[in-house]
């Protein structure tokens, strides 16, 4: 027997209920916000992520799906949304053209990592990304769209900021930060030895215990911002506080990309354990310069659709559509065309099988269906059919031009 992939999971009945119902109400909301779908290919090259995630980051040093594929082309699996939709937008010359423009998305992205509760070796994301607005209401925004998402799905959540700094207040950080780290390089972990050489703010997101507490007394970039990121970061904290949306500060927040920059936030779950992220996002105007653009501000965000999985508060379940069967063989073709006709205006099952009308009832039951219509020999003969709705408990005989 062949099995799946290790970390690479079917979506099946219940779980694509679940999956299905996440993607319609972001999607809804996203559209409520202006925002207009694209899609990107699964396959890119290489250089897409290694430039525009950063080679610094545990995605690109350790867990892309890089391969060179028949025409000797280095080529990788995508690891994640923002990078295609950068080079779409770029491409596509929009950066040249001006204006606002604004995307969301969904789909499957690949990392080789250990697999583990709400990680896995494929998963889904949904996301959105913003172009043109160099406000920070747009920041509030992507904020909002999440919130709104999280509170549509019944999904409980936290909300953790931080401000990453400019060009301007970044680099005297990261200087104040490499001076600090060096003084306890030798008992910090490999990882964190490898980040002091290519992006030092992403020691502070080290999962590593030791490192953590050796961090804990590490300058704050919050409390060395300039003065336009400061009264950016106020601004937004301002507008949240303005639409009862509760936060909390997390001065150790940095993302796991190397092209955020200002904002930067995530949604935490208390209720999927050590892996407590949902969604994360912010600010990366750098990004499309990176990528051989034009200079373009930028934000964005994405959700992990398997950590919200179990979160997901479903609605309750109501009937719908026809289950149409036939109770003699002799009823089967007629009941095709039916069937057939039915289904231009509505949701239709049907058995091919013909069974006593007891088994009928129990199979529209079993599909959820609010109306079970069935043929016999009588209703043949008298060109009839019988309707029960399975809500009210109500039945009758009509003719079938009329149903």
């Amino acid at each position: 027997m062949i099995n799946s992939l290790r970390g690479m999971n079917d979506i099946l009945s219940d779980d694509y209920e679940r999956f299905t119902y996440f993607i319609n109400t972001a999607t809804t909301i996203a559209q409520r916000y202006g925002f207009h779908f694209i899609e990107t290919p699964l396959l890119e090259e290489t250089a897409l992520f290694k430039r525009g995630v950063g080679e610094s980051s545990d995605i690109v040093g350790k867990e892309m799906y890089q391969f060179e594929d028949k025409g000797g082309n280095d080529v990788c699996l995508r690891p994640e949304g923002t990078a295609g939709v950068v080079r779409a937008f770029i491409q596509k010359k929009l950066d040249k053209a001006g204006g606002t423009h604004r995307f969301f998305y969904h789909g499957a992205m690949f990392r080789y990592e250990r697999p583990q509760k709400g990680r896995l070796r494929q998963f889904h994301q949904f996301g959105v990304e913003s172009f043109g607005v160099d406000n920070v209401y747009e920041d509030a925004s992507m904020i909002m769209m999440v919130h709104d998402i999280l509170k549509a799905c019944g999904i409980g959540h936290r909300l953790q900021l931080n401000s990453l700094g400019c060009s301007i207040c970044m680099p005297l950080y990261r200087k104040k930060l490499i001076g600090f780290v060096a003084k306890v390089e030798d008992k910090v972990c490999q990882d964190c030895v490898r980040r002091l050489e290519t992006n030092p703010i992403r020691v502070l997101d080290c999962k590593n215990n030791t490192c953590q507490t050796l961090y804990a007394d590490a300058p704050k970039l919050i409390s060395n911002l300039c003065s336009e990121c400061e009264d950016d970061f106020s601004k937004l904290k301002t507008i949240l506080d303005q639409n009862n949306i509760e936060y909390e500060i997390d001065t150790n927040l940095v993302r796991g990309l190397d092209y955020y920059s200002k904002t930067a936030f995530e949604f935490v779950s208390d209720n999927i354990g050590s892996q407590s992220a949902i969604a994360g996002g912010g600010r990366y105007d750098r990004l499309v310069e990176f990528l051989d653009g034009k200079a373009t501000p930028a934000v964005g965000f994405a959700m992990g659709i398997e950590r919200l999985m179990e979160l997901i508060v479903m609605p309750e379940k109501t009937r719908t559509g026809y289950y149409i069967g036939a109770m003699d063989e002799e009823a089967l073709s007629l009941i095709v065309q039916i069937t057939h006709k039915k289904r231009v205006t509505d949701k239709v099952s049907f058995d091919y099988k013909a069974k006593n009308l007891q088994k009928h009832l129990k199979a529209a039951d079993k599909v959820n269906a609010k109306f079970c219509a069935i043929i016999g020999s009588n209703e043949l003969k008298d060109a009839k059919i019988w309707v029960k709705d399975l809500e009210n408990k109500t039945e009758s005989t009509i003719k079938l031009e009329e149903f």
